[in-house]
């Protein structure tokens, strides 16, 4: 009992909802991980670990009732809760140390993020229409940007059935792009070559301000796409340079703000703590931005330890919050939106008005733990769920498939997408009329057309969404 407060090489907390199908195996744990485990004690191993901290520990299965010489993941399987409907993102993996840097925001990538779209009413041939291009990555080095349409990979046209095995088929691929003309998307003569590397991902992506004095609007707008607070050779790097935006926003007199979360899935709790500090309205280190359920054995714990209020967790003093400037945060929102950035919604909420526009969110109101083996016997690594989070007034209601329903729908379909901060954007767009303020009559309008996409969520180069993921620093105590 109680196994994750002795362990002191435990040091994140995370939760993902993207479930990995599982690779076929002709292999032994043994061969795969070099060590002497047998699959027998690695599922032990896994069960002790559940049957200590796993939210719903309760409703496991007697061991003496299972098969402990099944494969690691089909054991798993049996442990986990209403993996339909309630458990969705429990899993457990093979290689701990590969996803632990992947949840850093490190990873080897082309560095594309693209909807998957029909080209035409066919319904055969697919485009890659780039919505977000990682900074620092090979995509960019090779003048990739947002709103390029590639419509074929390695001279081969896309489809629903090839397009994976097409990204996968090297380190290097070649893409074909594609233009707009006359209602038709078709292909250049332009072929770009773009080689994978390691990228540690900055996710402040973009920010502007917008002046409309007419209207009395001075608009901050960031895009930020996963909650990374540095690297690891500057650990606050990225927690800083949001701070840097919001420094420029409060000297620049911002009283509307815009934040675009359609890209972000997540990432550690402690940048998420800074964003909502550096936004939320009359909010200080007295106030609570949220808290946490785990189960009966860790909530008994943690409050004898701490008190009442342990697993209560409040904002922080930003010198360059502009909440006392602002009466409400719009937020831009996907089914991609997960997680930490559906904690900063939902926690934003008992202080300001928060006017989400786009699709559901993903519906991840819960907190989970990776764990690897402390004695290093095999890479295998278990990701649970501890718990629940909730705001200051306990809401937690979006903890389902649906997710959070935005409260304007805008289905954000249009390509080629426009560049982040355009202000015909679609989803920005919508924000500016709500705000009041009607599109420029100025210039003609860049042609654009209606697709529709195979996969309501939008794809990373290496073929996964974002991994849901909330992570929490952690030593003893919570």
């Amino acid at each position: 009992m109680l196994y994750l407060k002795i362990r002191s090489t435990l040091t994140i907390f995370l939760a993902v909802l993207l479930i990995y199908s599982c690779k076929d195996k002709d292999i032994s744990p043994a061969d795969e991980t070099g060590t002497s485990a047998t699959t027998t004690s690695v599922n032990q191993w896994i069960y002790e670990v559940m049957n200590d901290a796993y939210f719903w520990y309760k409703t496991m299965p007697a061991a003496a009732t299972l098969d402990k010489t099944i494969d690691p993941e089909a054991y798993f399987e049996k442990l986990v809760y209403q993996r339909s409907t309630t458990d969705r993102f429990s899993m457990v993996t093979d290689d701990v140390d590969a996803l632990q840097a992947e949840f850093n925001g490190v990873s080897k990538i082309f560095g594309i993020g693209y909807s998957l779209s029909y080209l035409d009413d066919s319904k055969t041939n697919m485009g890659l229409f780039l919505n977000l291009v990682v900074k620092g990555s090979p995509a960019e080095a090779q003048g990739l940007k947002r709103g390029d349409i590639v419509v074929k990979i390695n001279n081969t046209s896309i489809t629903a059935t090839n397009y994976q095995t097409l990204f996968g088929s090297g380190e290097t691929a070649s893409f074909t792009m594609g233009t707009l003309s006359n209602g038709k998307i078709t292909a250049t003569s332009t072929v770009i070559s773009v080689t994978k590397a390691e990228v540690s991902e900055d996710p402040v992506v973009f920010s502007t301000v917008i002046s409309k004095p007419d209207y009395g609007k001075t608009i901050g707008y960031l895009v930020y796409t996963q909650f990374v607070p540095g690297t690891a050779l500057d650990e606050n790097k990225y927690d800083n340079e949001l701070r840097q935006v919001f420094a420029d926003f409060k000297s620049q007199g911002v009283n509307e703000l815009v934040l675009d979360l359609r890209f972000n899935s997540g990432g550690y709790i402690s940048s998420a703590e800074t964003l909502a500090s550096l936004v939320g309205k009359g909010i200080s280190s007295s106030k609570i931005f949220y808290k946490e359920k785990w189960n009966d054995k860790y909530t008994s714990y943690w409050q004898k330890m701490n008190g009442a209020n342990a697993l209560n967790y409040n904002f922080l003093n930003e010198t360059n919050n502009i909440g006392s400037n602002l009466s409400r945060v719009f937020v831009l929102t996907s089914t991609g939106t997960a997680s930490a950035s559906e904690l900063v919604i939902n926690c934003l909420k008992p202080y300001m008005d928060v006017v989400t526009i786009g699709e559901h969110t993903a519906g991840k109101n819960l907190f989970g733990s990776l764990i690897s083996d402390e004695e290093k016997r095999w890479k295998w690594g278990v990701y649970m769920m501890l718990g629940q989070t909730s705001n200051a007034n306990d809401q937690s209601d979006y903890g389902t498939v649906n997710g959070m329903t935005p409260t304007y729908l805008v289905e954000d379909s249009s390509v080629p997408y426009k560049a982040f901060g355009d202000e015909s954007e679609t989803l920005l767009r919508k924000a500016l009329d709500v705000m009041g303020i009607p599109a420029s009559n100025g210039g003609r309008l860049a042609p654009s057309l209606t697709v529709e996409r195979l996969l309501k969520e939008s794809l990373r180069d290496n073929l996964h969404p974002g991994e849901k993921r909330m992570i929490k620093n952690i030593g003893i105590n919570p």
